[in-house]
């Protein structure tokens, strides 16, 4: 898996204030402190996108994350978490309960109600994924947030860990897998997790929503893969999965959305990333647009605008990040 980011190579001054920053960058916004006040912290994330699912690693000194009511309220993800413990220790609080972790132990959390993580010296692999995923019910699935699901015991939940550890191992082989792979575990791990839960609550999913999960991460993946494309389009994607354009339009609509919105919202989310990395500083904006399937700077600036409510180049002079007169690399 690439790095997201690592402390290591800022000042030891602004270390803990970038730590802060990627970690509400890469997951939902928090609240983050340390023990020590963060001077010299060091931390390290690395992720990859399988599908609709994202898998994170993170490895970092000691510091406590929040999820406060009113970061709830003013930024909702629709996400589930799965924290799987690899070394150190973690506690998690969520809906008045609170789960120990230790190396092997996984828990389950919604991101959007409140939590907190406290975190020793820790690596631990993280796994992001829409709500609506699972198939089952989410009013039982909140009985389950802050339970700690121990890797040592038999039953289903030992597999857990074991499989997303050895995903995490695949991706970072030399000759990783390629996207057809990809997608294929991330359906299993999407499966394996309903199948846990469901046991955890001595349920059966809502659904038989099995292919219609596995149809929208092959989807989804195909337009991940076609960003870059700016003549992408619904007729092409449909025609791709060998589906109808009204049955592809039925799919997005069932998950909230819109193919062209879906589309829009991930070439911008691509876009927002490209203009906060140090390393893509010296990139001219248009470049960034047309990168991800907006060769039309007038047309960028607008669609971005509209949705991070000021133009790419404020954007990106509002992260620090605008390139230097002389045109040098900022450093990573």
């Amino acid at each position: 898996m690439p790095d997201v980011a690592r402390t290591i190579d800022l000042p030891p001054g602004q270390r803990f204030g970038y730590w802060k920053h990627v970690l509400s960058d890469t997951f939902v916004p928090l609240e983050v402190s340390s023990p020590g006040g963060g001077a010299g912290f060091l931390g390290r994330l690395r992720g990859t996108e399988l599908g609709g699912l994202r898998l994170i690693e993170v490895r970092a000194e000691p510091h406590t994350a929040r999820r406060t009511a009113r970061l709830v309220k003013v930024a909702p993800a629709g996400c589930y978490k799965i924290g799987l413990q690899l070394h150190g220790t973690a506690v998690l609080i969520q809906d008045g309960r609170e789960a120990v972790l230790t190396p092997g132990d996984f828990a389950f959390y919604d991101t959007d109600r409140p939590y907190t993580l406290a975190l020793t010296d820790h690596r631990m692999l993280v796994l992001v994924f829409r709500r609506d995923m699972l198939g089952l019910p989410q009013q039982r699935l909140a009985g389950l947030t802050a339970t700690r699901m121990p890797g040592e015991t038999g039953g289903m939940a030992s597999l857990i860990g074991p499989f997303l550890v050895r995903v995490a191992d695949l991706l970072d082989a030399a000759d990783a897998p390629g996207l057809g792979v990809s997608l294929r575990l991330a359906g299993n791990v999407v499966d394996l997790l309903g199948t846990v839960l469901a046991e955890r609550l001595d349920a059966t999913p809502e659904d038989p929503g099995t292919a219609h999960r596995a149809l929208m991460l092959q989807i989804t993946a195909f337009i991940e893969e076609h960003l870059a494309d700016p003549e992408l389009a619904p007729a092409q994607i449909a025609a791709a999965h060998h589906i109808s354009l009204r049955q592809l339009h039925k799919l997005f609509h069932a998950n909230g959305t819109t193919v062209a919105g879906w589309i829009r919202q991930r070439r911008l989310e691509r876009c927002g990333h490209d203009l906060r990395d140090p390393r893509c500083a010296t990139r001219p904006v248009g470049a960034v647009g047309a990168r991800w399937g907006y060769p039309d700077p007038a047309h960028f600036s607008r669609l971005f605008k509209a949705a991070y409510g000021v133009g790419p180049r404020d954007y990106r002079a509002s992260r620090g990040l605008a390139a230097p007169p002389d045109g040098r690399r900022p450093p990573a």
